[in-house]
């Protein structure tokens, strides 16, 4: 068998962690003939929720399933670590200031940057999904500079695939035969849903599609579909938000 790819995620006992890890455990993620070992990075009060979700996945038996191991130290969880899902992130609570949770963020992503820097494989591949992504993901980076900075990025890829589920919804078309559509901007509300250069079937959107439709509903439901989701079933994206991060690496 071969040498098992080591993967941490951060946050692993929270609700996207746990929708994340059976995907990766399972070979979605490098495919059905590559070992995975699982690294689980947790705050001390949630490692014994990270240890359920670790006899979880013993349970399953994974063939590509090479160990769990479950950390509340970053320093450690990130040692020759190929792949890193930052995952866990400091909430805004009421009555927080934008720059407390910035500031909270820092102890959070600057850490575990240097953690990445000083122990990880040469190889490894940082994506951040915790938000706010792209300032978490800079803090992050900025604590590696010894990892070339393409190596970190934040994640997009759910704004994305909604961007394709809504125009495939719109035009009849199945999800794969959307191509070429952009997403401009970060994760919020005044992200821009592009489909200038989308292709339907191999059609031109633009050709299916009216200006009036992309700026009345699709470019508003794509940005804020995470809070209708919210509203919807009482609590954030897991599943699509795992699955986009398993697409996007």
């Amino acid at each position: 068998m071969a040498t098992p790819r080591i993967v941490t995620v951060t946050g692993a006992a929270g609700n996207i962690g746990y929708a994340l890890l059976f995907r990766i455990a399972s070979g979605q993620l490098f495919g059905p003939d590559v070992p995975v070992k699982l690294n689980l990075l947790e705050i001390p009060q949630a490692v014994k929720a990270a240890e359920g979700t670790a006899m979880e996945l013993d349970d399953c038996a994974f063939p590509t399933l090479a160990g769990v191991e479950i950390f509340d130290d970053a320093s450690k969880a990130f040692q020759g670590t190929n792949v890193a899902y930052l995952v866990g992130a400091m909430p805004r609570r009421a009555g927080m200031e934008r720059a407390d949770l910035l500031e909270a963020n820092a102890g959070i992503f600057g850490p575990q940057g240097k953690a990445i820097n000083d122990g990880a494989a040469e190889d490894v591949r940082v994506l951040v999904v915790g938000n706010p992504a792209n300032t978490n993901a800079t803090i992050a980076q900025n604590a590696a500079p010894d990892v070339p900075a393409s190596r970190f990025t934040a994640m997009m890829r759910l704004d994305h695939n909604r961007a394709v589920a809504q125009l495939a919804h719109k035009t009849g078309a199945a999800n794969a035969d959307i191509k070429d559509v952009v997403v401009w901007g970060n994760h919020s509300a005044d992200q821009y849903p592009d489909v200038s250069f989308a292709k339907v079937a191999g059609k031109p959107a633009t050709e299916l599609v009216d200006e009036e439709w992309l700026s009345s509903y699709y470019r508003p439901t794509v940005a804020k579909r995470g809070a209708a989701i919210i509203e919807a079933r009482g609590a954030s994206s897991a599943a699509s938000a795992a699955n986009a991060a398993i697409d996007h690496m």
